[in-house]
């Protein structure tokens, strides 16, 4: 079987290389007929060029909306601009605002109920104690609630219009 498949591919193989010697030999070797050749080439009509595309018509858009109101001039400011929000200046910042909220982690909680106390440990390996009404984190973060599991802050962070928006944050129990 082997033997049969060996001299098939070189029966094959010999009738392939005839054919290119074949090709190889059939080629024009006279200088004459090469440049007959050539003149005849240049001598062929030009191939027709494509005709050019047609240009699609585009229809006109009028922009009507100059009388609307600008969606992004004033879309967080309210019509009576009596937003009050806004943080005191004068207020002298607590140890916990110096740390961002994130970096801040709940011990734990001393008491329970409306007397209850969080421990916060922050960055710097210090436990605070936290109770309601006291600010910590780096947006004016108010504490409104202390829970057995987790802290409910208030903060103030800036609206992008010129304002400030009250956004509800809060701190949860670190499970070591």
């Amino acid at each position: 079987m082997r033997k049969t498949f060996s001299l098939a591919i070189g029966m094959m193989s010999v009738v392939m290389l005839g054919g290119c010697m074949r090709s190889v030999t059939s080629a024009p070797t006279d200088p004459g007929n090469l440049e007959k050749y050539v003149q005849d080439v240049r001598n062929r009509p030009a191939e027709p060029l494509e005709p050019l595309p047609v240009m699609q018509q585009f229809e006109t858009f009028e922009y009507a909306a100059q009388g609307l109101r600008d969606p992004f001039s004033d879309a967080w400011v309210s019509d009576d601009g009596n937003n009050q929000l806004r943080p005191d200046p004068n207020r002298r910042k607590e140890p916990l605002e110096a740390f961002p909220l994130d970096a801040l982690d709940m011990v734990g909680t001393i008491g329970n109920g409306a007397g209850a106390v969080a421990l916060v440990m922050g960055p710097d390996k210090v436990t605070y104690r936290v109770r309601p009404g006291v600010y910590m984190g780096q947006s004016d973060g108010r504490v409104t609630g202390v829970r057995e599991d987790g802290i409910e802050l208030i903060e103030l962070v800036p609206d992008g219009a010129g304002g400030w928006l009250e956004r509800p944050a809060s701190l949860a129990l670190d499970d070591r």
